[in-house]
């Protein structure tokens, strides 16, 4: 902070009105310095809110300390598996898991109130039970909180058929910068008409954004990147459709930088009973665009992808994979002999792996759909291997490989660490063949090794390099990189970021994807909610390649 400050006294002032627990012991300070990113950025103080009246408290302490502490700040965590650096700060995190943590499934309605705490292996367990979900999760379900999905607009494995998470917010609760809590939903005109006349923050903010729409509506429209997921900049063009306004669909995707989330209301969905998995074996990426289009003529829930390199990662630690699949190494390994066989005719291990899963009502139907796609397939001259699972269990390995893939990364790649920093590209599916080799060729440069994952159904790739960040020269070409690989996303009209977010890799990339125009419109939003610059701030707007560069992680 600009003042000097060992925060002590600060600390003193909060622990005065704050109900949950105020920490700055250098153990808690150093585990909130990293998320699942290449960053390092140490807070000044953790805080853990028991309520929302401690978060509405906390922002009104923090706007009348903004005259003596300018660079005072509060950034909001939940599980802290971000990819881009988004929960990280050098002033106060909010971390919410251990007490704003409560949920409530109403049946009846299908929907559920959730608390940003909220893990959603827990939530998954009590919806699952009866038979109802939330389909949209990211593969770390088994580490990740709604409040995090919430704010970065998580997709997942069942996007293809589902979307991303701001098609299942129905409401949001959102302490502002005024620090007063207030309910979003979707409105139609005459409630509109009610928000801009309200004389109050929440008119303010309606009235502010409205005219920002409305002034530059069809700007806005044609900013709206043509790929089917999306999570860079603030989604302007989902609000105002001239027939409704909904702000949910402005804070959903926002990383917490235009307020903080108290609750949120999410739909959900009646599971159907049957399912079947499809696993497709490619020699090469080639055949990929063709196959999709063929598969996608029968809607199947999920088309997940994963590579060679993922594969072996996954055969060279069966052991640990087996352990996730609650099963012992030499049961879990012969379930492999199908694709041991499979990887004999093909004389090697698969380039890629497909999997298709169809979900339906009815076995009959299951069977008709894998059936005519087996047909559709076999007539075609394309070099794969079909293998249609025999059951759940079966299935389930597969999933297991794809969802651990960078766990696994993570923990075993000896002299490399995971860097994340191209990590979540989306692009028309029809063009991978031509875009992914000219990718690859721009790491193979750079000699930078990578894994790749992702939702071939959506054209949403995972790329993960493998880097030794102890040495200057690895950690000088994340910038270098960067701008070669997000150029080449942009010249073929993609996301730079479909579901991981912006945070610190990619806020500075922002104006380079939309344009001086529209980055200014972000700013202009960010103004309007937060004119203190109060929440998680240098991201989405104000965050600097220097800023980037001084804080990648040196180990």
């Amino acid at each position: 902070m600009s003042r000097k400050t060992d925060f002590t006294d600060l600390k003193k002032e909060i622990e005065g009105f704050f109900e949950g627990e105020v920490e700055t012991d250098s153990g808690v300070l150093e585990k909130y310095s990293h998320d699942a990113s290449l960053f390092e950025v140490k807070p000044k103080a953790v805080l853990f809110p028991k309520n929302s009246e401690d978060l509405k408290k906390l922002v009104n302490f923090v706007r009348e300390k903004k005259k003596d502490f300018p660079e005072i700040s509060i950034t909001g965590r939940s599980a802290g598996t971000d990819m881009s650096g988004g929960p990280l700060s050098e002033s106060i995190v909010l971390s919410f898991t251990e007490h704003l943590n409560h949920e409530s499934v109403d049946l009846e309605n299908l929907t559920a109130e959730v608390e940003p705490g909220v893990f959603y292996r827990n939530f998954e367990k009590k919806t699952l039970s009866e038979h109802i979900s939330l389909p949209v999760y990211p593969a770390s379900k088994s580490l990740a909180a709604l409040g995090g999905m919430i704010m970065n607009n998580c997709g997942g494995e069942k996007s293809l058929k589902y979307g991303q998470i701001r098609n299942f917010v129905n409401e949001l609760n959102m302490v502002l910068s005024d620090g007063n809590e207030y309910v979003f939903k979707k409105i139609n005109r005459e409630e509109l008409s009610q928000k801009l006349n309200l004389n109050s923050f929440e008119g303010e903010v309606y009235r502010k954004t409205y005219g920002l729409l409305e002034k530059n509506y069809d700007l806005i429209k044609k900013a709206k990147p043509k790929v089917s997921k999306n999570s860079a900049g603030y989604a302007l063009w989902d609000i105002w459709d001239r027939k409704y306004f909904d702000l949910t669909q402005l804070f959903v995707g926002s990383q917490g930088t235009l307020g903080i989330m108290s609750k949120a209301k999410v739909r959900l969905i009646e599971d159907k009973p049957y399912k079947k998995l499809v696993a497709l074996f490619f020699k090469d990426w080639d055949s990929l665009p063709e196959v999709v289009n063929k598969v996608l003529a029968f809607k199947p829930e999920d088309m997940e992808t994963f590579d060679d390199t993922t594969l072996k990662l996954g055969l060279r630690f069966m052991p640990e994979v087996a352990k996730k699949a609650g099963s012992n190494f030499f049961s879990f390994a012969l379930r492999f002999l199908p694709e041991v066989l499979i990887g004999i005719k093909m004389l090697g291990l698969p380039k890629l792996i497909v999997l298709v899963q169809f979900v339906e009502d009815s076995q009959e139907e299951i069977d008709r759909k894998v059936s005519n796609l087996k047909k559709s397939l076999n007539k075609s001259e394309l070099k794969i291997h079909v293998r249609v699972s025999p059951n759940e269990k079966d299935a389930e390995k597969y999933w297991i490989m794809r969802r651990e893939s960078f766990s696994l990364l993570r923990k075993h790649v000896k002299g490399k660490r995971t860097a994340p920093f191209i990590d979540d590209f989306c692009i028309d599916p029809q063009k991978i063949p031509e875009f992914l080799p000219k990718m690859l060729d721009i790491l193979k440069k750079h000699k930078i090794e990578a894994n790749i994952a992702g939702h071939a159904g959506d054209g949403n790739f995972h790329i993960i390099p493998l880097m030794d960040l102890t040495k200057p020269s690895e950690r000088k070409k994340i910038p270098i990189v960067s701008d070669k690989v997000y150029d080449l996303i942009i010249q073929y009209g993609g996301s730079i970021t479909a579901e991981h977010n912006d945070g610190i890799i990619r806020t500075p990339y922002l104006e380079k994807m939309y344009g001086t125009e529209v980055y200014k419109l972000f700013e202009e939003v960010k103004n309007i909610f937060d004119p203190q610059n109060i929440f998680n701030p240098g991201k989405k707007v104000g965050g600097s390649m220097e800023y980037l560069k001084s804080h990648i992680v040196r180990r």
